[in-house]
């Protein structure tokens, strides 16, 4: 049974007319020009003075740049169809609906109207050029017309499409049937990213015979190649059947990438997983997505089906796949933001301001209340220091590490997702959900290869970027460990599955975590609440303690914030002027090309600071009350934050206000660590705590008889020395032990009544500090 043929009313010579029509006469307003050509340097010796006509037709201008060798890559904006003319509004949508046959209308049109080369090309002859010159000459010889190209081996120039601005981005599962070889925009992350390879476009042949060349054009996945000469002119007129040969060099390839995106998490609905599409890149838009980047992709829907031994198991499905067009970049590197003179007129506006230290400072998360000092680190962590490369290699951390480390309900996770979603190259992970190597790199098996790769975790994503690491404390020792490498040398090394590698993790590190008891307990130091390794604490620059404290003003003024918030969806008015995200980016990214240094007088003043530093950490652990631990990483860091504030300035230098503003900062983060250093030992602070303290006192004295004893059990002979084994065990599990009638005698001795002395035993034992044994005769510690 036949198919019936349904005849289209389109006329596609006539299309092809409107095409030629549409490039050679479309002129483009100033903006449009900026935006089509914001990536790309006019030549320096094209005249201001040319026919300001010939310069505002836009595609007639870049089929000249295409003519001279000097781009690639044609891209036609739907939106310029539209503004042509009304007539050729129905174009669009004819377009849109079968873009693939427009892809070779418009290539058609562009080599009719295609303009001689203005420049000397010769320095850009590539194997075709060659063999297209010498055939022209011998087709002038003998009188033949016929060249026998395929229009594919001469065009210079790869054609895409980029769709209106208008075009809502779908969803991965919102992508239908109905939707195929239409022109889409689909939103995702990019999750896997193959490497380039060559994809065969136009296969050559060589006759061994006659010496002419055959060219072979491909559409599709698989080939049957030529095994005869189809010459007329010698082998098929002599009767010779001569072999063909290919010829590598004279094959047109095309770059390919295959790209894999996933659907964002509000895209997915409750209960399920995240869909994932495959992505076809040709040409010039290789190389220009990463793993996590979060991208809008325009292309075609198209079926394909599966080759090989994929198709033996598939049967009769056939897969799917984006053929991309264009790539929209949602979260661009600070390298690659596009400054506009409207944003340059606010950056020099900004930079006037004295006080943009603290503006920018407080619109960094105006939603949460509070914390400045803590929001000024954070925005000398998204500028950065100056990362220095030595002469022999060696190289010098510019980034910041910080910590932040407080009771629950201080909005410490609100502050890492701010950050991580206004850094362009922001990843955000929590403890508990991720493993060593998720957050440094994993051997995968490449489903297209076949071959073992690298596939690299959270914080090779963040590469140039801040990973922002929530419940640090709830990590594994082990996955830790995978960062100490990162915080200091900025690389991750590999040595598994036959790979010997280092990849590059030139992130900030911005870390999260509750103190050991939930809560930060005032009774225990700061070390013991921190519970973390003193090899990982000295590798952050700068560590936050922020505490949950009772206070009527504060807790007042927190109150009205949050619930204005809650009332009119925005922050309360600010002290000064709010600053739009993407201003405050284009601002940071422009302080980060500046590279400060620091002057003599100014480095004087440092090494007097660092030495003070080190004779005060010095004194403070002569007298126990140190915390923390002064080293040279504590001066680095001091320099760093230095460097981050003359960047903010714009200044070539350091200052010494620089210096005092990081001294202060440091001395800010230390502060909160001791805040509850002093009140922790004063005298009378409750009945409780002294009472708690009495008892400690009474364990602590015990610990020292038991030891006298071991000692003089230890001077005598063998047996004493073996009843000495004995007795240390049975010490030691009654050493943490005190008898209820000797602390009560103590304690009512002491002028303290016996409910305050069950009140002390009751709360301390609700925090697992002792617990009462022996039928509550004794009170015995808990060791941690």
């Amino acid at each position: 049974m036949s198919l019936p043929v349904i005849n289209i009313p389109i006329n596609y010579d006539d299309e092809l007319d409107k095409i030629q029509n549409f490039l050679s006469t479309y002129v483009g307003t100033n903006k449009q020009w900026d935006e089509g050509f914001a990536d790309m340097a006019l030549s320096d010796d094209e005249d201001d003075t040319q026919d300001a006509g010939r310069k505002s037709l836009k595609y007639m201008q870049q089929l000249q740049r295409i003519a001279n060798r000097e781009q690639q890559m044609l891209t036609i904006d739907m939106e310029d169809i539209h503004q042509h003319e009304k007539t050729v509004a129905e174009l669009v949508s004819r377009i849109r609906n079968n873009t693939r046959r427009y892809v070779a209308l418009f290539s058609e049109a562009v080599d009719k109207i295609m303009p001689p080369p203005t420049k000397d090309i010769s320095e850009h002859d590539e194997v075709i050029d060659v063999i297209l010159h010498q055939r022209r000459e011998r087709n002038e010889q003998t009188e033949g017309s016929q060249e026998g190209f395929p229009d594919h081996l001469l065009r210079r120039y790869n054609l895409y499409f980029q769709p209106l601005r208008s075009d809502v981005a779908l969803a991965v599962r919102e992508v239908k049937g109905t939707y195929l070889g239409r022109l889409i925009t689909v939103r995702g992350i990019v999750t896997r990213v193959s490497e380039v390879k060559p994809l065969l476009l136009v296969n050559a042949y060589t006759c061994d015979v006659c010496g002419s060349e055959t060219f072979q054009q491909i559409s599709s996945k698989t080939f049957s190649p030529i095994a005869d000469c189809p010459n007329e002119q010698e082998c098929k007129k002599n009767g010779i059947r001569g072999s063909l040969h290919m010829q590598t060099r004279a094959c047109r390839f095309s770059p390919f990438q295959e790209v894999k995106i996933q659907e964002m998490a509000d895209q997915v609905p409750v209960g399920h997983i995240p869909r994932s599409m495959t992505i076809h890149v040709h040409g010039n838009l290789t190389r220009q997505m990463n793993p996590g980047d979060v991208v809008h992709l325009g292309g075609i829907f198209l079926p394909i089906p599966y080759t090989g031994f994929q198709a033996i198991r598939a049967g009769l499905l056939t897969d799917t796949y984006l053929e991309g067009h264009h790539i929209h970049q949602l979260k661009k590197q600070y390298s690659e933001m596009e400054m506009t003179p409207e944003i340059q007129a606010q950056i020099a506006e900004m930079q006037a301001d004295p006080s943009l230290y603290n503006k920018l400072a407080q619109n960094i998360a105006p939603e949460i209340y509070g914390h400045t000092d803590v929001k000024k680190a954070l925005l000398l962590l998204l500028v950065g220091g100056v990362t220095k490369t030595m002469g022999d290699g060696m190289k010098i951390r510019g980034d910041l590490n910080i910590c932040l480390m407080g009771d629950p309900g201080v909005a410490k996770s609100q502050l890492l997702k701010y950050i991580s979603k206004i850094a362009p190259r922001g990843v955000y992970t929590t403890g508990k959900g991720s493993s060593g190597v998720g957050l440094t790199a994993a051997v995968m098996r490449d489903p297209v290869t076949d071959e073992m790769v690298l596939e690299g975790g959270a914080l090779v994503l963040a590469d140039n970027g801040i990973c922002c690491i929530d419940e640090f404390d709830k990590m594994e020792e082990t996955d830790r460990t995978a960062i100490h490498e990162v915080m200091e040398q900025q690389t991750i090394s590999i040595s598994k599955a036959g790979i010997s590698t280092t990849l590059n993790a030139r992130t900030s590190i911005l870390a999260a975590a509750n103190p050991l008891y939930g809560r930060y307990n005032p009774k225990v130091s700061p070390v013991e609440n921190i519970n973390l390794p003193a090899a990982l604490l000295s590798r952050f620059d700068l560590l936050f303690l922020i505490l949950d404290k009772p206070t009527r003003e504060d807790d007042e003024r927190l109150a009205q914030h949050v619930t204005h918030v809650h009332m009119f969806n925005c922050h309360p008015e600010l002290e000064y002027d709010a600053v739009d995200p993407v201003l405050m980016r284009h601002y940071i990214a422009q302080a980060r090309q500046r590279r400060p240094t620091v002057p003599s007088d100014v480095s004087s003043y440092i090494v007097d600071s660092y030495v003070r530093l080190r004779k005060l950490s010095k004194d403070e652990a002569a007298q126990k009350k140190s915390h923390t631990y002064t080293s040279a990483r504590t001066l680095l860091g001091v320099l760093r934050l230095a460097q981050s504030l003359a960047r903010l300035r714009f200044a070539d230098t350091v200052q010494r206000d620089d210096v005092d503003e990081a001294l202060r900062l440091m001395d800010c983060s230390k502060e909160s660590l001791h805040d509850d250093d002093d009140k922790e030992y004063e005298p009378d602070r409750s009945v409780v705590s002294q009472i708690f303290r009495l008892i400690k006192s009474m364990s602590s004295e015990g610990g020292r008889k038991r030891r006298k004893r071991q000692k003089r059990f230890g001077r005598g002979p063998g047996g004493e020395r073996e009843m000495d084994v004995d007795s240390d065990e049975e010490e030691e599990e009654d050493g943490e032990e005190l008898a209820l009638i000797d602390v009560r005698s103590r304690v009512l001795g002491a002028g303290y009544t016996e409910v305050q002395l069950n009140d002390t035993i009751l709360e301390y034992e609700a925090i697992d500090v002792w617990t009462r044994v022996a039928n509550g005769a004794k009170l015995r510690f808990i060791q941690e």
